[in-house]
């Protein structure tokens, strides 16, 4: 590859270029697959700048030097967990060709910085400046994104469930449960398809970050030519992509790949000892950091690294919990996958190129235009004791060390049509995880593609995204159906009602309330006064079932670190594991029908008016919010956003019932793929391309995101706008 500094000094200027559609989506051309990814670097550093650097800094342990104490919790994490050092790890690890090409994008991003490119007001606001990129740093960022995506949290709130209310009690929270993840994608092959050629569509849904998560690109060169969804910091496309002739799709397979052990640490003169199956044995890793903190002291981290893995909560006081990764111990995590995802010609290409795949474990669809569709799913799963997979298990028991075996993993044609909504049916059930989703959005989407017949055709998979009937509704229908009294308030009355019981009959608000109820259709509109209804009765009952006397233990203090919040909050985790609860809960001593009577007394009371859409709005979540201690910065804002749609919807616009109606977490992309043609192709995103708030593009999308709206997808050169500025 010829060198960019010499490029740049004079030398005639690669033909590499950058063109815009009309949303401000970039399309990047140049001559190599190395020259691509620095110009996709440098695309990513100008369009994202400032959302990149604050993913470099929490790779690096850093958000406290940059914004203050808030950052200093994650900070803790990022150092203990060692994640600067795994991306390290990974990239020596890999082959030549795949180094070069992540060091040709970071070459893209050190290039942007040092031509004064790197803007963006949250730098002004305060007072920090981007630097330099290390050549692994991709590495880290991608490993920010998924490291709290896995399992590992949900064990330590298993753990919280176990100490407070007893073993037994873990079933009523981990059973079906969709537990802080949920996407959607569906296949049809060409003979259900009008064109005769298959059809992929889905929405990824994550945290509803602003910036958005992904970012819509086009990388060509010689070699390749894909339209996909990227993330800004990582070259490539690994997720979402079309090359024109073969399209990839992914869901979380809900697999569980991530160990929590609890060590028995103890000092013995300079060394710390950590007990493992063949006894005490000094650590691999011990030494301290320092994490630098603006606007307070510095503090000292102690890092300590067990046979196991990164010691991330505790110490040698006590409470020392190791976490093992698939891509701590193999020393990769799977990027050596990326370049050939991006030459993939073919169904079969794409599987190829996934082999090499390590986390997080996906489920994968993929077709091609010579009608070839299969699915897969793509990772590495250790084969270790089932109970692994519950709660933290001892460091030093032989029978839940991990084997040197990987799990296999499932694979198979699709004759005709796959959804994939991370139920257990999809990502290769009890083998391979222990909770998935409840299967209502994959059999809302299967029935909703057999209705379409053998007609199938991109505006038919646009429409099935936005399907809002709620999948659990017959739950709590059969629910309201049984209640036909209450809990006596006191003594006096329930004698009065019904001196052999402890009830009274619904007063007649209630009882107006609950037919009401009775005649709604399920359907989560923005524009319903009955699915608001319906919602506020649902956050009465989480509340009412969170106070329970059987979960009242739940609130105890636990002693893990705040970061792990979001995961043990008692209130949150009722309202996921709802359906659960509801069948099981009576045999623990919980009185379902009670706490659904009295929701429906306390709603009824309160009188709720309005719509759905009108307290379920778009949540926006920046960096910046949590950083309180970074002064006066604003905050980047969108428009206020009606959303139809709830967690147990085909439209997952995912709420938290008992905390909050406004949707933090959602479709933080949409998309159709035509293999008959990739111009027939559709996408969008809920935000904009941009993540400069002042640039016409950052929230250009968000309407028609809200609306359910996809824009098309530009193949053709001449119909883009080529930007004037050289990357040289």
């Amino acid at each position: 590859m010829m060198h960019r500094d010499a490029t740049c000094k004079g030398s005639p200027p690669m033909p590499a270029e950058t063109f815009r559609d009309e949303w401000g989506i970039p399309h990047l051309r140049a001559d190599s697959a190395d020259e691509l990814a620095f110009l996709q670097g440098f695309n990513a550093a100008t369009d994202r700048s400032w959302q990149i650097e604050m993913e470099r800094w929490r790779s690096e342990g850093r958000t406290a030097e940059m914004l203050g104490t808030d950052g200093l919790e994650w900070d803790r994490f990022a150092r203990r967990s060692r994640l600067d050092d795994t991306a390290r790890r990974c990239f020596a690890n890999l082959d030549a060709a795949t180094r070069g090409w992540c060091s040709a994008y970071v070459d893209g991003i050190n290039h942007a910085l040092a031509a004064g490119l790197r803007d963006g007001p949250e730098f002004r606001d305060t007072d920090t400046e981007p630097a330099p990129w290390e050549p692994w740093t991709p590495l880290g960022v991608f490993l920010v994104h998924h490291i709290l995506f896995g399992t590992f949290p949900n064990k330590l709130w298993r753990a919280h469930v176990a100490q407070t209310l007893g073993a037994g009690a873990v079933e009523l929270f981990s059973i079906e449960a969709p537990v802080w993840a949920g996407s959607n994608a569906w296949a049809a092959a060409g003979s259900l398809t009008q064109s005769g050629s298959p059809l992929i569509a889905g929405d990824p849904h994550r945290l509803m970050e602003l910036p958005g998560v992904y970012q819509q690109v086009r990388l060509a060169c010689p070699e390749f030519d894909v339209v996909g969804l990227a993330f800004p910091g990582v070259p490539g496309i690994p997720h979402f992509g079309h090359s024109g002739t073969a399209a990839w799709a992914v869901t979380n397979a809900m697999a569980d790949y991530q160990d929590l052990y609890s060590e028995q640490l103890r000092r013995e003169g300079d060394m710390v000892l950590a007990l493992g199956p063949d006894g005490a044995r000094p650590v691999l890793v011990q030494h301290e950091e320092t994490i630098l903190v603006r606007g307070s002291a510095a503090e000292t981290v102690e890092v300590i690294e067990t046979e196991r893995g990164p010691v991330i909560s505790g110490g040698v006081d006590g409470g020392a919990l190791s976490l093992r990764t698939p891509a701590r111990v193999a020393g990769s995590l799977g990027f050596e996958a990326l370049l050939p995802l991006l030459r993939s010609r073919s169904a079969d290409d794409v599987e190829t190129a996934l082999e090499t795949w390590v986390e997080p474990v996906n489920c994968v669809l993929v077709a091609d235009s010579q009608g070839g569709v299969r699915q897969l799913v793509a990772g590495k799963v250790p084969a270790r004791s089932r109970e692994n997979r519950v709660r933290p298990v001892p460091a030093w028991s032989t029978e839940h060390q991990w084997t040197s075996r990987w799990e296999d993993l499932p694979r198979s044609p699709v004759p005709g049509l796959a959804v994939n909504a991370n139920d257990r049916d999809s990502g290769g059930g009890d083998r391979l995880g222990l909770e998935f989703a409840p299967a209502h959005r994959a059999r809302r989407i299967r029935q909703l593609l057999e209705e379409g017949g053998t007609g199938l055709d991109a505006a038919y998979m646009e429409r099935v995204h936005m399907d809002r009937l709620l999948g659990s509704w017959p739950i709590f229908r059969a629910l309201l159906q049984g209640l036909t009294s209450r809990p006596a308030t006191d003594p006096a009355s329930a004698t009065a009602a019904d001196p052999a019981s402890a009830t009274v009959p619904l007063s007649a608000t209630a009882r107006a309330l609950r037919a009401r109820l009775l005649e709604w259709d399920g359907q989560m509109g923005a524009d319903s006064g009955d699915a608001a209804v319906f919602a506020a009765w649902r956050s009465a009952l989480v509340t009412a079932l969170a106070a329970a006397p059987a979960l009242h233990r739940l609130t105890a203090a636990n002693n893990f670190a705040p970061l792990f919040a979001p995961w043990l909050n008692p209130v949150a985790r009722v309202g996921f594991a709802l359906e659960t609860l509801l069948a099981k809960g009576p045999a623990y001593g919980i009185d379902v029908t009670g706490a659904a009577s009295r929701a429906l007394e306390e709603t009824a009371a309160a009188a709720p008016s309005g719509t759905w859409g009108g307290s379920h709005t778009v949540l926006p979540l920046h960096a910046l919010a949590d950083h309180g201690t970074a002064g006066a910065a604003s905050v980047p804002t969108v428009p206020l956003t009606r959303l139809s749609g709830d967690t147990a919807c085909v439209l997952s616009t995912e709420s938290l019932p008992g905390l909050t109606d406004r949707s933090f977490r959602g479709p933080v992309a949409r998309y159709v793929w035509d293999l008959e043609n990739r111009a027939n192709s559709r996408w969008v995103v809920p935000f904009g391309a941009s993540g400069l708030p002042e640039n016409p593009h950052f929230a250009s999308q968000l309407p028609l995101w809200a609306a359910g709206d996809l824009i098309p997808v530009i193949t053709d050169w001449e119909q883009l706008t080529k930007e004037n500025h050289d990357p040289c």
